[in-house]
Parts: C-alpha cells; structure tokens; sequence
C-alpha cells in the first residue's frame, strides 16, 4: 500500500480512482465494510482504491481543549488500513488552514484534481468542507459538476446501534473488552514500549513488565486478561490499568504480569503490543501487600481458565 503525506506527494497519472474519506480512528467494521466496497468498485472500474485520512485528528486541532484518546495512533491505523487491501491512503496534514476549505476546494482539489475520482463512497452522515458545511448531498452535486458519482452507506448495525468511532471508545473507556472486539472486529490493542518499573512485581507478584507512558485512549482503570507481544513473541498475561491504590504513593501504571514467564531480552525500545481480552474487575485498594498478592493469584487462577478455553490463534489478533 502506498502512503502519500500531502497532494504534492501523489504522482500525476495516480488516477483514475474510487475514494472513500474520513478519520478511520479504530479502522472498526462499519469503516471495513465500505473500504470492501471501494476495493470491490475499484477493481471492477480497473481504478485505484484509496482512502483519505487526516493527522493529526480535526479534534486536536479544532478543539484542542477537549481530552481526546485516539483508539488508533496514526502509525497503527496505517497499519491496519494496509491489511484492507487498499491501493494507497493519502494522509492530509490538518491544521486551521485545511479546516477553512470550502466543500467544493476540498472536491476540486483533492478528489478531482489530485486523485482523478471516479466515485466516493461515504456514511450518510458524512460531513466536510469550512464548518462541516456540506453533506453527502452536496458531495453529490459537486460530483456531477467534477466528474464522479457520490455512493452513500447506511450505517452498520451491532443489534440495533450504530457502529462508529465513538461507540467503540466508549466501549474501550468502560473497559467493555467484548464489545469493543464485536464493534472493531478485533481485540483493542495498544502498542508501546517497556516503561521504567518500580520492582513491585518481582518483589511480591510475579514477573512485570511496565508500559511505557501511553498518551492515547486506555481502558477504564481495572484488572484484565491480556496477551502481551513482546518483540516477536506472544505471552498470556494479567495487566493492571491504574493507580495502583494498595502501594505507597500511588501513581498511574500499565502493569503487565506475564504467566508462563521465561527469560527474555528487553530493552527500552523493545516493541510491545497489549491486548486487552477481558476485564475481570475493577481496581481496589487491599488492605496489605500480602491481601494485593493473593487477589493477583485469583485473577491469574481466572486469566488460565480463559486462555484455556480459548484458541491459541485468537489471543493476540489485535
């Protein structure tokens, strides 16, 4: 897959193409259908597939008052984008400049001059253009006029809710482990790398691997089941999210506890993938070190019952 960083990145015979446009943040299921959509149009039309994205997120840039945890940094959305069997994304950066193109700058510009669109595929509530002022109806007009068609989705459904964005970081922020696979189509996972520990694990758990601080969106602070990537190799693990209330002077942690621990080499660069399975409580403050330890037994007892019912090939698909 192709990655272009700005239109002047793109060649000049890139087109034809069949586009599709958004923040993709979680690549969950309602953003795989119509990407299948786009490749299936794209490969019937003998056009290119490509999808436009934008970093950093409008969000940041248009509301940069507001906290906001991506469910995919940008390096891990790519990632994922290129396993839809796209032909390329066309990562715009965005900034107070780019929010202030009109609708029709944005479709002259971009879908019609730079990528030679032939059709756009969109959700119905796709909005864009200075103040989100156009809808998939203008998109359409603007169509007509540039030459290309508009193909509208109704939005995919999880029961009777609409899949998007922000229903699968609410299910992640509520540490709702099995909905947010169901709404993504995969376990949540994060990508970091180790952070510097306090000793607590080896001193009275079992082996630990901190995270190193993580600036994107975390599960509600609790205990989960997890399959923790280390470099190449995947172990079933036990993860704290949060404060760590029992211990002195408490402070926020990512805290991995590996079961079936062997020696491994690990340093600060090490790459690390965390997926989150399963939540099995909330965090606690135990009246003693010794009361913390023998709680840890319990979830790990509970975190072996999981893994044993679950296939080996299912652990780590985040």
């Amino acid at each position: 897959m192709q990655i272009f960083r700005s239109l002047a990145d793109i060649p000049a015979n890139f087109g034809p193409s069949v586009v599709t446009i958004g923040n993709f943040d979680g690549v969950h299921r309602g953003h795989q259908a119509v990407i299948a959509d786009v490749i299936a149009r794209a490969r019937m039309l003998g056009a290119r597939a490509i999808a436009v994205t934008f970093d950093p997120h409008p969000v940041r840039v248009l509301r940069p008052q507001v906290q906001f945890g991506l469910i995919t940094p940008i390096h891990q959305k790519l990632e994922l984008l290129s396993q839809t069997g796209l032909d390329a994304v066309l990562v715009l950066p965005f900034d107070r400049a780019l929010s202030q193109w009109t609708a029709r700058e944005f479709a002259a510009r971009v879908l019609r001059d730079a990528l030679g669109a032939l059709e756009v595929q969109e959700g119905e509530n796709f909005r864009f253009g200075n103040g989100a002022e156009a809808g998939v109806d203008d998109l359409a007009a603007l169509g007509s006029e540039f030459g290309f068609t508009a193909c509208v989705h109704r939005p995919t459904l999880l029961g009777a809710a609409h899949i998007s964005s922000s229903s699968a970081r609410a299910a992640i922020a509520e540490g709702d482990m099995a909905r947010a696979r169901h709404l993504l189509g995969r376990p949540f996972a994060i990508q970091s790398t180790p952070g510097r520990g306090r000793g607590y694990g080896s001193r009275y758990t079992v082996p630990t691997i901190n995270l190193a601080p993580y600036p994107e969106l975390m599960p509600a602070n609790g205990v989960y089941v997890t399959c923790l990537r280390v470099g190449p190799e995947d172990f079933p693990s036990v993860t704290n999210v949060g404060f760590r209330p029992t211990l002195d002077n408490p402070s926020f942690a990512v805290e991995s506890h590996i079961l079936d621990f062997h020696p491994i080499a690990l340093e600060e660069t090490t790459p690390l993938v965390l997926t989150f399975l399963f939540r099995l409580r909330g965090e606690q403050k135990w009246p003693s070190p010794e009361a913390l330890r023998a709680q840890i037994g319990r979830d790990v007892a509970r975190a072996r019952r999981y893994f044993a019912r679950m296939p080996v090939a299912a652990r780590s698909k985040g």
